[in-house]
């Protein structure tokens, strides 16, 4: 019950920074959402962080591994919000953000966890 505990809390403290995260930065000025792509490009780098301090030192508890990744990370970061959008991209066809927000996402996603495990076993 405490590691389910664990996520629930984490999960919410994750939901509501992107939660202000996309009222900050996402807007109808600008047409990609860069709250949502932020959040899980940051996201990722959290985990790769905590991942690649795992595979340096076993000094990270289960519980914090619960709360940081399951939890935080889990309500932070939103594969939903991110397919939404490009759904509304590809409907309304504007491919000139689609491309650039999808493709993006993904890459500097991907990297963030590389960077995140290089800079967790560089400190």
């Amino acid at each position: 019950m405490k590691q389910a505990l664990l996520v629930f809390v984490g999960g919410g403290l994750g939901s509501v920074v992107r939660y202000l995260l996309g009222k900050w930065l996402n807007n109808m000025e600008t047409s990609i959402p860069y709250g949502t792509m932020l959040a899980n490009i940051l996201g990722s780098l959290i985990i790769g962080m905590v991942f690649g301090y795992l595979s340096k030192t076993s000094n990270l508890s289960h519980a914090t591994t619960l709360f940081l990744v399951t939890g935080f990370c889990g309500g932070f970061t939103t594969f939903a919000a991110f397919a939404y959008e490009n759904h509304l991209f590809l409907k309304s066809g504007d491919y000139l953000s689609f491309l650039p927000y999808t493709f993006g996402t993904l890459l500097l996603g991907f990297v963030a966890v590389f960077l995140g495990f290089y800079i967790s076993k560089i400190v």
